[in-house]
């Protein structure tokens, strides 16, 4: 017996349309208006592991493998992992340090590493 623990190179979070429908909580999606500067909270379900000593990419998903390119660039401030309904589910914060324009084919991310 193991413990199951997902490392993530990225923060993928569900599209807002799914929290206006009711699919999900507000903290498992993008935020409609994302800002620079600004903090929000995030939930993923299970227990994961993020970089947190820099910038890594915020993708919106609408279940893998339909993922967007990277959306804006982030740090993640704080992690926590607790029980929920008897599932593992890892929750934080993420503060935007830059928002990409999604028509902009311009490389931003190589993995984790900043393309700058």
């Amino acid at each position: 017996m193991g413990i199951a623990v997902e490392f993530n190179p990225e923060l993928c979070l569900r599209t807002c349309e799914d929290f206006k429908n009711g699919k999900r909580e507000e903290a498992e999606c993008i935020p409609e208006n994302i800002e620079v500067g600004k903090t929000y909270e995030f939930l993923k379900e299970g227990q994961r592991n993020y970089w947190i000593e820099g910038e890594l990419p915020l993708i919106e998903t609408r279940g893998w493998p339909d993922c967007s390119r990277p959306l804006a660039s982030v740090e993640i401030t704080e992690v926590t992992h607790f029980m929920k309904n008897d599932k593992t589910h890892t929750k934080g914060k993420y503060k935007i340090l830059e928002v990409f324009d999604v028509n902009d084919p311009t490389v931003h991310f190589e993995g984790i590493k900043k393309v700058t």
